[in-house]
This record gives structure tokens, C-alpha cells and sequence, in this order.
């Protein structure tokens, strides 16, 4: 399960830019025309909280798209860890310009630094053990990618990205195919290579699994005792993921029971966006 890097994010960036400033600009900052087209400013963006750093990218993008003249300066780095009140970055450029990407270009910041920063926390809880907490599919419509990078500024990891990457083997796709063994027997056929994850909801069906050949087993909603007994069971033949009911007061346990990975749809999907700041200086 490979993780993003932000060398193979140009593109993305660029759509999640363009989309963004032509949602909040359209034919144009009318409120800005009140400032001389000349006159210049810098800003500098604070955080209010302490959050850890992801977006800069985002940042970067939609200044230069808006206006090449504004100049970014950055003070922190993507996945550094920053205290409430510490200075992120500073702008210099035409005061137009500068408030006019304002809003989108804190949006990205605020949304993105809110997923590394719930990431990171969950990481420092199981940072004595070996296991790899994995996004999910559970993202925002338009912004996968985006938010899949961010897990990772905050020490997490990414699963599977699309349908497309990965097969993920669940009750219902068992039931339609006939069995465990049919479904994984088929997905090696369809797409030999790409790896292969079933979805058990007992120790029966890990044994099936793994006499099936999967990949990886995801362990849906299993007692503690059962994941224990999972993990001696599967002895590396196969990958283990937790899946299911994980949160702030199980997941160290969990971690603990010798898994491989947790899955966790709250990294990206219950997001508290950091509070960020601009403060602008004619």
C-alpha cells in the first residue's frame, strides 16, 4: 500500500486549484477593485491552534495561478508541527491579489493541516507498536488525493486510492461470486498483480481466506480475543487489517492485539478544519 508523494500530485493540484478559484472568484473579486491596482502589502497567516502542516502545495498553487507577482514565503514545512499562534507563511504582492486568495488558498491549508494533525494524533497513540493506520475511501467528493497526501504529512498511510488500485473482497461481493474461494480465484484471473483483500467477519472465513490465497485480510468488527487468535492463526501467511468500531478508546488495544494495519474512515471523513489567520500589512 503505497503512499502518495506530492512529486505525483501536479496535476491533481492544479484541477483542485482551478475548481476552487473559479467557485469563489468567478468573473471577479469585486471587493478588491476598492484597493489601488497598484499598491502593494504582505501578509502573514497564523494558526490560532496547534495543528501539524499540510497543503503548502495548495497554497503555493493558487497564488500563482491567481497572480505570479505575489511572492510566498514559508516558515514551516509540510508535516512539521506547529504551536498555536506561530507564523505559517508570509505573502508580498499586489493587496488585491493577496485578499483575493485569501479564502482559498487558507481553505485548502485549514482543511488539510485538520486531517495530518487528527492523523498524527492517532499515530503518537500506537507509535509503540508496529501496526500502519490506513485512510479509507470516506473522503471529500473531489479532494481523494488531496486529503490521502495529508494522512500521510501527519504519519499515517494510504490505502487502496480508487477501486481501480486494489481489491477490497466484501460480504456482498462473496455472496454474488459464491464463496471466498470463487471471488479470490476470480480477482487473480481479472487482475493478476494487483493485491487482493477479503473481508472476514469470523475466524472460519480468515481460515477460507487464507487458504484462498488472499493478500490481505480485513477483520470486520472481530473481538480483541478473536484478533489475537487471528494473529496467530494467519502467521505472516497474510496481511491483517482492523476494520470497524476503531476510535480514540480502542484503537491502542487493537494495535496491541499484532495486526498489520487499522483502517480508519474518521482520518478523512470527520474533519475539524484548523483555525488559521491572515493579517494583512500596507
Amino acid at each position: 500500500m503505497p503512499n502518495l508523494s506530492l512529486a505525483s500530485l501536479s496535476a491533481e493540484i492544479d484541477a483542485n486549484v482551478r475548481r476552487a478559484l473559479a467557485e469563489d472568484v468567478g468573473t471577479g473579486d469585486i471587493t478588491a477593485q476598492l484597493i489601488p491596482e497598484s499598491r502593494l502589502a504582505s501578509a502573514t497567516v497564523i494558526t490560532r491552534e496547534a495543528c501539524v502542516i499540510a497543503g503548502s502545495a495548495w497554497v503555493d498553487a493558487v497564488f500563482r495561478k491567481l497572480d505570479p507577482r505575489v511572492a510566498v514565503h514559508w516558515q514551516v514545512a509540510d508535516g512539521a508541527r506547529a504551536q498555536a499562534n506561530q507564523p505559517l507563511f508570509r505573502l508580498e504582492g499586489p493587496a488585491r491579489s493577496l485578499l483575493t486568495g485569501e479564502r482559498s488558498a487558507l481553505n485548502f491549508l485549514q482543511l488539510l493541516s485538520g486531517v495530518a494533525t487528527r492523523a498524527q494524533a492517532l499515530a503518537d497513540q500506537v507509535a509503540h507498536t508496529g501496526v500502519r493506520l490506513l485512510d479509507t475511501r470516506k473522503t471529500l467528493p473531489g479532494l481523494r488525493l488531496a486529503q490521502k497526501y495529508a494522512v500521510t504529512c501527519g504519519g499515517c498511510h494510504n490505502h487502496r486510492i480508487g477501486l481501480y488500485d486494489a481489491f477490497l473482497i466484501k460480504e456482498n461481493h462473496i455472496a454474488a461470486c459464491g464463496g471466498i474461494a470463487q471471488a479470490v480465484e476470480a480477482a487473480h484471473r481479472i487482475a493478476p498483480g494487483k493485491p487482493v483483500e477479503v473481508e472476514v467477519e469470523n475466524l472460519a472465513e480468515l481460515e477460507q481466506a487464507l487458504a484462498a490465497g488472499a493478500d490481505i485480510i480485513m477483520l470486520d468488527e472481530l473481538s480483541l480475543g478473536d484478533m489475537r487468535t487471528a494473529v496467530a492463526l494467519t502467521h505472516g501467511r497474510a496481511k491483517l487489517e482492523a476494520s470497524g468500531g476503531i476510535n480514540d478508546s480502542t484503537l491502542k488495544v487493537i494495535a496491541e492485539t499484532g495486526v498489520d494495519y487499522i483502517s480508519i474512515g474518521a482520518l478523512t471523513k470527520d474533519v475539524k478544519a484548523v483555525d488559521l489567520s491572515m493579517r494583512l500589512s500596507l
